[in-house]
């Protein structure tokens, strides 16, 4: 399959602004820190500290698990799958509060620098979140057993065709940039996700840049595979790779913030379209803090996406599945068609809880 490449020129300078906004996963907050002399709540009951520099949490309170309902979801999510390989046998439940199965979530995918990289920075602000909002309508719509979590899904670090001060061709994102993400998140009561392409960095580099926004209950994180290029080819070239160690450190680590700040479990969403994206699955570990979603990221006709579903997707199961649908390159050859929701839904075991959209 053929695959994308993501490359932007420049230098990025950072900012240390810190926006600490609402959660929408129905969580109640109680947070104060060093600099933060009052809270807000949002309709959701969120606390949201306006000014922050150490975070503290006094008091943190989520949506009880409902275990049945979760058993009821994971199966339903199953699909009439016969194999035995969903649900996941001894996944554990996670910590309350957890989005997945319970929602399904729609994200926007892209970078505010590049009408190229995806939807989320094609469009104008607001003409963006209308269309999204149309389609976490048409999602709801098809099914309305799952509520449907928007998302805004953000390249924070970006695969580079310039090698960079450091000759890692990779550019971070100033944190303004990733301010005003959540700024739109919240505006359209969506979660958000950090994505990284660290080409010849490394997540274990990468990773801990990010930890003040990773902090945040709302905010959850992607790793790509594709640009991961640990044989030291230029990005863009070939088609990178993760073991299931890499996903284990950024599993722990996010874990390790979730205890530290008493959060609700993060979403990890892992792209993947070839098999040698992501070596050792077997070995990755499940953990209550975390949900893990391998994402079908590839594109391509309808037969091709199916396929690439059911090998890398359905027969080597983790936890949750997710699904990448691309408005442009999916309907570049015939039948240049885009799976509906309702195709998705029917077609697919099981069935994503995450759905994507470039």
């Amino acid at each position: 399959m053929k695959f994308k490449a993501f490359l932007l020129t420049g230098s990025m300078a950072l900012a240390s602004v810190l926006l600490f906004t609402n959660c929408s996963n129905g969580t109640k907050t109680t947070a104060k820190t060093t600099t933060t002399k009052t809270t807000t709540k949002d309709s959701t009951g969120t606390a949201a500290a306006t000014d922050t520099d150490t975070l503290s949490v006094v008091k943190t309170t989520y949506p009880p698990l409902d275990k049945a309902k979760y058993d009821s979801l994971m199966k339903y999510l199953a699909n009439g799958d016969t194999t035995g390989k969903w649900p996941v046998k001894n996944a554990p439940y996670p910590l309350d509060g957890a989005i997945l199965p319970f929602k399904r979530v729609v994200a926007y995918y892209g970078n505010l620098y590049s009408k190229k990289m995806g939807i989320l920075g094609e469009l104008p602000p607001n003409e963006m979140l209308a269309k999204l909002k149309g389609e976490v309508k048409a999602w709801e719509k098809v099914d309305p057993k799952i509520p449907v979590q928007p998302a805004l899904h953000y390249i924070a670090v970006v695969a580079s065709g310039d090698a960079g001060k450091d000759g890692k061709y990779r550019h971070r994102m100033p944190f303004k940039q990733i301010d005003s993400i959540l700024v739109l998140a919240k505006k359209a009561h969506a979660i958000v996700f950090l994505d990284v392409q660290v080409s010849l960095s490394t997540i274990q580099a990468e990773l801990p840049l990010l930890e003040k926004y990773l902090m945040m209950p709302q905010v959850h994180f992607g790793m790509d595979p594709e640009f991961s290029m640990k044989d030291g080819s230029l990005p863009g070239k070939r088609i990178g790779t993760y073991d299931a160690a890499d996903v284990n450190y950024v599993s722990g680590y996010l874990a390790n913030l979730v205890t530290k700040y008493h959060l609700p479990p993060k979403i990890l969403i892992v792209h993947r379209f070839t098999k040698k994206m992501l070596t050792n699955y077997q070995n990755i570990k499940l953990r209550k803090e975390i949900q893990m979603v391998i994402d079908m990221d590839g594109w391509g006709e309808p037969d091709l996406k199916t396929g690439t579903y059911r090998y890398f997707i359905h027969n080597e199961p983790v936890q949750f599945t997710g699904f990448k649908l691309f408005y442009k390159n999916d309907i570049k050859k015939a039948p240049h068609h885009m799976f509906t929701p309702a195709e998705v839904i029917k077609n697919y075991k099981p069935h994503p809880i995450y759905i994507q959209y470039q």
